[in-house]
């Protein structure tokens, strides 16, 4: 088990700067936002950077949050578990641009196309951020138990994709929206479940493609 201790001065340095930018006021009025947004990113490259050092059994939320600078009732108001934070897990808007265009019905006017647009977007463009998502996938690939957790995590916006897929298929849809949605669901489990078996190597989009060619072959033959 490791200790509390807080990281070296240039880690910890990098997470207060982060920390003072955001509380710098925003001419679009997101300081709040900012603020939370900065504070999630920091714990989660304080999980990170823990994790690499010592081992994911080894770390502690206590020592998470040490490493923070927050408390563990910080913690749990953005994680719920030590798990997530390694992961990565924030809220997922499904407001995005890409989601505006699927929702329209574009961006080509295909759906399995645009539905692979769509996914890809979760994969080129995340939440957090390219680099912390690839570190999170990185840690993943070495355990089984968080590849678990993550497709369990996309699970749980089911009905979100559900809701989504609704705006885009209209009142009086000639496909399901439940079965459209859970299309959505297997492009993103088959494609991190392919992105695992090659051992994190490669680019998301990359591995995307693949399953959608594999899908259409195997509806074609």
């Amino acid at each position: 088990m490791i200790s509390n201790a807080t990281s070296d001065a240039p880690a910890a340095q990098s997470d207060l700067q982060r920390l003072a930018d955001a509380l710098t006021p925003a001419p679009d009025g997101g300081l709040r936002e900012r603020k939370k947004r900065a504070r999630r990113e920091a714990l989660i490259d304080a999980t990170h950077r823990l994790v690499e050092e010592h081992g994911l059994d080894a770390v502690t939320v206590e020592a998470i949050c040490a490493e923070a600078g927050v408390s563990t009732r910080t913690f749990f108001n953005y994680f719920e578990t030590k798990d997530d934070a390694v992961l990565g897990h924030v809220p997922w808007p499904l407001d995005s641009e890409a989601a505006v265009a699927f929702a329209a019905g574009g961006p080509s006017g295909h759906l399995l196309s645009d539905l692979e647009t769509l996914v890809g977007s979760f994969l080129q463009d995340p939440p957090v951020g390219r680099e912390r998502f690839n570190r999170a996938f990185e840690i993943a690939a070495r355990e089984p138990r968080l590849l678990a957790r993550h497709l369990a995590w996309f699970e749980q916006h089911k009905g979100q994709i559900v809701a989504l897929v609704e705006q885009r298929l209209g009142e009086e849809p000639e496909r399901s929206p439940l079965v459209v949605a859970a299309l959505a669901l297997f492009l993103t489990h088959a494609t991190f479940m392919h992105w695992d078996e090659s051992g994190g190597a490669g680019d998301g989009g990359d591995h995307l493609a693949f399953v959608v060619a594999e899908l259409r072959a195997l509806v074609t033959d």
